[in-house]
């Protein structure tokens, strides 16, 4: 049995694995924070590590000012990185009021069949005081153009891929087909943080 990782592996990995990144401007000039969901590590970090990074680290830099949310989905795995309602939750009930205020739009990107039934269901229970309704599906990546100045964020290779896919199998966005999902994309560790995910699955 692996051991459970410490505070400072933890936030190691998420610098290491760039699952948060303030960078760009939407089209009405506000910031844009990029959220990648392949790229959490659901089994590896606790609720309470997590918030405090984004306290001590991402909030400082939108606590002033509007700011939009552009989380990708694409390629996202149940078992690999989705944390659970309650962790969700409770990161969510941390969230300071100013940044829930200052907090525009989440635009959705590649949100499929079982995202979109999970917020449907649980969307208003887990996300009080009116985000549920700050969410923008995004089901191609041109649809992000028309929010978002093309080139202001980076966008990974593995969710430009996945919307090429969809482009010409559209009933992947139902689930009704398999999008055999690809091996890369993600984003390259060094040796100390390869070998600690090693450690971890080991």
């Amino acid at each position: 049995m692996s051991a459970v990782p410490s505070r400072a592996e933890q936030e190691q990995l998420i610098d290491k694995l760039r699952i948060f990144k303030i960078k760009g401007r939407d089209k009405r000039g506000r910031k844009i924070l990029r959220i990648v969901g392949k790229f959490f590590p659901a089994r590896f970090l606790s609720a309470e590590v997590l918030s405090e990074y984004l306290e001590e680290k991402i909030y400082p830099r939108l606590s002033k000012k509007r700011f939009s949310v552009v989380y990708v989905h694409s390629e996202v795995q149940r078992s690999d990185n989705f944390p659970g309602f309650s962790t969700l939750r409770s990161i969510y009930d941390s969230i300071p009021a100013q940044i829930k205020e200052n907090l525009e739009t989440v635009h959705f990107v590649h949100p499929g069949l079982q995202a979109r039934l999970f917020f449907a269901t649980f969307g208003r229970l887990l996300f009080t005081g009116g985000l549920y309704g700050k969410l923008n599906y995004v089901n191609r990546l041109d649809q992000l153009w028309d929010h978002v100045r093309r080139g202001e964020i980076d966008i990974p290779e593995f969710a430009r891929e996945h919307d090429e896919d969809l482009q010409y199998r559209p009933m992947m966005d139902y689930g009704l087909e398999s999008d055999h999902a690809r091996v890369h994309g993600a984003p390259a560790a060094d040796s100390s943080v390869s070998m600690y995910s090693m450690r971890c699955i080991s």
